[in-house]
């Protein structure tokens, strides 16, 4: 039987023949008795065939330049589906298509047999995602690195208006993408005590209390025109022992396994419950065991490459993504002290020098901590390492501020109010060279806020890379209608060169691409259409105003102020039925954490909400609500396209940047938005007469908060708020249970943190001004083009060119 690199290897065979040389000798199936899933599996190993010679080739070239490479740490990688990517990539999606019809098959159907790889959650994962594909597509060295979850965090389902969380099982039916490694094993070890050594110059010696092994998994990502690819390097836990054999030839079949699922369990499930201790501690494992892998590969090939690690900070820039793997610092003090014999002041300095660190978030209870003890539990060496370091490091920051006792507090990598916690951020910046945030004003508030002290004693630290978008995931793959027609006005080099979109401006004025873009949307719309009346069951217009909400569902994101719109809407269209009402459907798509009460009974009101408006004849078509279950890639990749209105409402200093904002612009959505993350940038580039802006901003916010926010002012003081809220209150939307909803109104008027209650009046403005722009559809249009045409700087090729060149100094290398 001919294997996978015998069927590749013959450059003579077209498309079609190795289709069906796959079908019959790896898949194992007659071409003509081939079922979707069966072409699936064998159009994924064409692809995969070629995307492995690239893959071999570029690792190759590397080793033998000895080149620079980035590593980059992240819990999330969330890629969606592989198939359509790695068509487009090797330009074989057209000739696939072609051979799929001779099998009474579409490419689309075909594509919809891979489940999306449940290895992410939210816009971190999502990035990070963009981020490989840009890696490669620029040609960069690069690896990723992050955990082979088998899980995923939950599929999520809705029962009675409840979000009803399943397992996600995206590995049960294997998939083609990812290669084994089976000879890449590393031991990731925890708990037991850490020994002095006899020797004053020897390092402590750590007696681990267990140990599991991490097992490599690759995924190819593919560059787009290039022949280079990146790596995405997967761990999966493994038991040692796979069972206690003795226990189970006693028929104690629990004991048997009880010891290799103790240990496996790390990388089952993606974010596992953290509300129990043993929910915490699983976290802080998995983030360990993903972190101490990755370090040890990227050592072990170091080791190959030169023979030595005193160059370690030539040849290597390690990202982490966030705080979750900032254990790494630690880790890699560790690795060189204790494993290699390097000095401490040697061990450090190549430390700081490997590692750099992206924030994510402004709000202080949104920063990862652990406490003193679980560390001490879980990894006692590294919590001596850390308070070496913390030791130092504070030693260092009072020389700069002689006798400040609270600025040391402030800074220390320990917390010591109330329980003692291990500040994961602190390490991450006292750790790293570069410190990123991820919009303009997000990096302007981490050094005017919650990392002032910092900036204070390295203000040449800190810096701020714009997050950005692949263009070719989110608009050549997710919007085939509208990249058509790009195609055919600006020819395809936008998909390298997003900027290249500015030459749309002045085709806004063109009448003729005009109705082509609106034909594009429309089409679009039908389709997104059709996936709400699939998951939801409701019919809705295609013709009405899209407005949709997108994201994980949390309360500093505001669904809830977008809910009382529709809320408001609803009432308004009851008290004035014969008014020219611009017909319209808002859309909301998220998970809540499987912990996160709150916004659960946000997901619930959404749904009760719905029922009530829906099934109204007063209303009929000119008010739907919706919410679209198990929000992920390929459900964004038809929501975006479809959109007309993008939400970006979150309280203005909350959001580090967002990504979704981009998406939706990019593919002629309009944003109304806040003053916040990366909405500032789009309005700046796009003009601030083509989106719609509203609210606080963040300096507003901050005064308002100081002088004693009080909700009940603007809820006394605005009759359609007071009545939106009552009538929430009352459980018009919930009669079988009029108190459902008593936590979310008493919230709001009690504390209203997140400032809903004084936005509502300047968001309800905004809307007014969407419809009477959506009443004049050629405004419109014109409007939409115009965001379309200024979203060239917010391609992720341009943030992985400034994170290069600014923070890994790592240059392309092509095969």
């Amino acid at each position: 039987m001919a294997s996978d690199t015998d069927i590749s290897a013959f450059p003579s065979l077209g498309v079609a023949e190795r289709i069906e040389q796959h079908l019959l000798h790896t898949v194992g199936v007659a071409p003509d008795q081939a079922g979707k899933r069966d072409l699936m599996n064998a159009v994924s190993q064409v692809a995969r065939a070629e995307l492995s010679q690239r893959w071999v080739a570029g690792e190759a070239a590397d080793r033998k330049a000895k080149a620079r490479r980035v590593y980059y740490l992240s819990m999330e990688f969330l890629i969606g589906r592989s198939l359509g990517n790695a068509l487009a990539a090797l330009s074989l999606d057209s000739p696939a298509a072609a051979d799929l019809a001779q099998h009474a098959a579409t490419l689309e159907d075909v594509q919809a047999q891979e489940p999306d790889a449940a290895l992410g959650n939210g816009g971190l994962g999502r990035l990070a995602a963009c981020f490989l594909d840009s890696m490669a597509t620029l040609g960069l060295p690069s690896y990723g690195y992050g955990i082979r979850y088998e899980f995923g965090m939950f599929a999520q389902t809705i029962q009675g208006g409840r979000q009803v969380e399943h397992p996600d099982p995206w590995l049960a039916d294997g998939t083609p993408w990812e290669f084994p490694r089976p000879e890449l094993a590393y031991p990731v070890r925890f708990g037991g005590w850490v020994e002095r050594a006899e020797s004053p110059d020897s390092p402590p010696l750590w007696r681990h209390a267990g140990e599991v092994s991490a097992k490599a998994y690759d995924h190819v990502i593919p560059g787009h025109a290039t022949a280079r690819v990146a790596t995405l390097r997967l761990w999966k836990a493994s038991a040692p022992a796979h069972m206690d054999l003795h226990a189970f030839n006693s028929g104690d079949y629990a004991r048997a396994a009880e010891y290799k699922n103790q240990f496996e369990n790390i990388s089952w499930v993606l974010y596992p419950n953290d509300s129990t201790p043993a929910g915490r501690e699983l976290r802080l494992r998995q983030e360990y065991f993903f972190t101490s892998a990755s370090l040890q590969d990227i050592v072990a090939r170091h080791l190959a490459e030169h023979g030595q690690l005193g160059n370690l900070a030539e040849q290597v820039a390690i990202h982490l993504n966030d705080t979750h793997p900032a254990i790494g610092v630690a880790e890699l003090m560790r690795l060189l002290v204790d494993e290699h014999g390097f000095v401490w002041a040697a061990a450090w300095r190549i430390t700081q020098r490997v590692f750099s660190y992206t924030n994510h978030t402004l709000m202080p209870e949104a920063l990862e901590t652990w406490p003193v003890a679980l560390m001490q539990h879980v990894l006692p060496r590294h919590l001596e390492i850390i308070f070496r370091i913390n030791h130092d490091f504070l030693l260092e920051a009072g020389a700069h501020r002689p006798g400040d006792a609270d600025f040391l507090r402030r800074l220390s990598l320990v917390d010591e109010h109330g329980e003692r916690r291990v500040r994961m951020a602190h390490l991450a910046i006292v750790g790293s060279h570069k410190v990123n945030g991820v919009s303009a004003l997000h990096s302007d508030l981490l050094v005017q806020t919650i990392f002032a002290d910092f900036a204070s004693l390295w203000p040449e630290r800190f810096t701020n890379l714009t997050n950005g978008v692949t263009p070719r995931r989110w608009l050549a793959q997710a919007n085939p209608k509208l990249s058509g027609l790009l195609d055919q006005s600006l020819g395809d080099g936008w998909r390298r060169d997003l900027g290249t979109l500015k030459r749309l401006l002045p085709l806004a004025d063109d009448a003729a691409f005009r109705q082509t873009f609106i034909e594009a949307k429309h089409g679009n719309k039908q389709r997104l259409a059709a996936l709400i009346h699939r998951t939801t069951g409701e019919l809705v217009n295609p013709a009405s105003l899209f407005d949709v909400q997108v994201k994980r569902i949390h309360e500093y994101k505001r669904q809830l102020l977008n809910v009382l719109h529709a809320v408001t809407r609803y009432r308004a269209i009851l008290a004035q039925p014969q008014a020219d009402w611009v017909p319209r459907t808002v859309i909301f798509a998220g998970k809540a954490a499987s912990s996160y009460h709150s916004a659960k009974q946000i997901i619930r009101l959404i749904h009760d909400v719905g029922r009530v408006v829906n099934h109204d004849p007063r209303v009929g078509d000119r008010l739907k609500v919706v919410f679209i279950p198990n929000y992920g890639v390929s459900v964004a990749e038809v929501i975006m396209p479809g959109a007309d209105l993008s939400e970006q409402i979150s309280t203005a200093g909350t959001e580090a940047s967002g990504t979704g904002n981009m998406k939706f612009a990019l593919n002629g959505a309009l944003t109304i938005g806040t003053w916040d993350g990366a909405n500032i940038e789009i309005a700046e580039n796009v003009g601030l007469e083509h989106i719609f802006i509203f609210g606080l901003r963040t300096e507003q916010v901050a005064a308002l908060r100081a002088s004693g926010y009080n909700p009940r002012r603007y809820y006394d003081h605005n009759y359609d708020l007071k009545t939106a809220i009552d009538r929430i209150a009352e459980g018009a939307f919930s009669p079988e249970e009029p108190g459902r909803f008593h936590d979310i109104t008493r919230t709001l008027l009690e504390s209203d943190y997140y400032l809903l209650l004084a936005d509502y009046g300047d968001y309800l403005a905004a809307q007014g001004k969407v419809d009477e722009l959506y009443r004049r559809p050629t405004e419109w249009t014109r409007h939409a083009i115009m965001n379309v045409a200024g979203m060239g700087t917010f391609s992720s090729d341009r943030t992985i060119r400034e994170y290069a060149d600014q923070i890994w100094n790592v240059k392309p290398l092509f095969a």
